[in-house]
């Protein structure tokens, strides 16, 4: 009995999974509004009753879909800040990996576009705070006991910080990545860093 529910159980997980990658593929090239609940589960070869069972609607959908796009954000940011380097250097390098992957064609549209007007801003920002903020509000951390700054408020600071990203990584993104307008922002942002934590 036991081996039935835990077959069972791994192939409603397999297809959970694969309704999420398969919208998420269709979310990012056609953005929510044209995209049908009977495309996605044409796409991912399953049942409108197995869409329904995992997910109440196209939107709760979508709410998967944004979770595991703000992880793949939070990964990002963990692989270009990583490594034996200044706490400093570490927020630069993370900053510049959450501007590259948040305003990336395969996230842009969901992440930056869809998701706040489709979840609204305050479930959005559950989301953002869910993943990128705390590696934020870790690295302003770092950087603070590095340099002794006591005094520092580190949430209000990160909080601060993570809504310039956003700010930038949306205008990033209306500009289609543009590689001039990276370059400026990555430079405001180091700038900002800078004279943040002057010594």
């Amino acid at each position: 009995m036991q081996a039935a529910e835990s077959k069972n159980a791994l192939r409603r997980a397999e297809t959970r999974a694969r309704l999420v990658a398969t919208a998420q593929q269709l979310f990012a090239e056609q953005g929510f509004a044209a995209t049908g609940t009977e495309q996605i589960v044409a796409a991912a070869g399953v049942t409108r009753g197995a869409l329904y069972f995992h997910f109440a609607d196209k939107t709760e959908l979508f709410a998967a879909v944004l979770d595991a796009v703000a992880q793949a954000i939070a990964a990002a940011i963990e692989r270009t800040s990583s490594g034996d380097i200044d706490p400093l250097e570490a927020v630069r390098r993370g900053a510049a990996g959450y501007l590259d992957a948040a305003s990336a064609g395969r996230h842009r549209t969901i992440y930056l576009v869809d998701g706040p007007s489709v979840l609204g801003l305050n479930r959005w920002h559950e989301v953002e705070n869910r993943y990128s903020l705390p590696l934020l509000r870790a690295g302003v951390e770092a950087v603070a006991a590095v340099r002794g700054d006591t005094d520092l408020d580190i949430e209000a600071t990160a909080r601060l910080l993570s809504g310039a990203l956003v700010e930038a990584a949306r205008w990033l993104a209306t500009a289609r990545g543009d590689p001039e307008l990276r370059a400026r922002l990555v430079a405001a942002f180091d700038r900002l860093l800078t004279r943040l934590f002057a010594a």
